[in-house]
């Protein structure tokens, strides 16, 4: 466990900020001392580097907290997302830094404008919120969770697992099967009814999600074994159909 004054230090942010984090939902501390101060364990730092990265894209606050706190935040998605985005805006700086350059040796054509277009970095942006936010899936999640305390979202999840772990029971079986498919019923009705309205369309990204490498497999695997999560996203491939 890190105290707030070592993650100040550590990260380079301030304390205030750190603070304010908190008082948004942003980046929860893992506790508190008796004593009242912020305790960050090795999940909250990982999730100040997604904050930090986000930043340094210019999103606002607002949108990086829809994007972090959805539960089906894929963290290996946005991060080679958030390596484009880096990667466009240091080619684009590097362009001024020519043009410049250009500029200050009288070698620039005074009507070319191309080293300040950033419609490309603009529009893959644009692209890349659209995959990390429905910002009405979040709006119902925030709202269910609002009045549930740690304990309760704790709960949730292991009781959300417990479905996997019954799906690792049929991962041998036909993923057309009816016991397969009232399985992906019982996911999707989970989600509706703790977290957000879980359309088909919905369902079908989760079900990509769960096989790709990431968290979500991992924690998928470990619950019902081996194979479960590729399974899983079999079973929901046929179900959306």
């Amino acid at each position: 466990m890190m105290t707030v004054n070592e993650v100040s230090k550590l990260a380079g942010v301030s304390i205030r900020t750190l603070q304010y984090y908190d008082s948004i939902g942003l980046l929860k501390p893992a506790e508190y001392t008796e004593s009242g101060y912020r305790l960050y364990d090795d999940a909250a730092m990982e999730r100040l580097q997604q904050i930090l990265l986000f930043r340094e894209l210019e999103f606002p606050l607002k949108e990086i907290k829809e994007i972090v706190t959805r539960p089906d935040f894929d963290k290996q998605k946005a991060l080679e997302q958030q390596i484009e985005l880096l990667t466009m805006k240091k080619e684009h700086l590097e362009n001024l830094i020519d043009f410049a350059r250009g500029i200050q040796n009288g070698g620039n054509n005074i009507m070319d404008f191309t080293a300040f277009d950033t419609s490309k970095l603009e529009e893959y942006t644009r692209k890349a919120k659209e995959q990390w936010g429905d910002s009405k899936a979040f709006s119902e999640y925030e709202k269910k969770s609002a009045s549930r305390s740690k304990d309760d979202e704790k709960k949730l999840w292991s009781d959300f697992m417990k479905l996997f772990e019954k799906c690792g029971k049929l991962k041998d079986s036909d993923p057309k099967s009816a016991g397969a498919q009232a399985m992906v019923r019982d996911i999707q009705n989970y989600i509706t009814k703790n977290f957000y309205e879980c359309t088909n369309e919905i369902l079908a990204g989760l079900g990509k999600m769960y096989a790709a490498e990431g968290e979500f497999k991992t924690n998928i695997d470990k619950a019902g074994g081996n194979g479960t999560a590729e399974f899983v996203s079999r079973a929901i491939a046929e179900y959306v159909k």
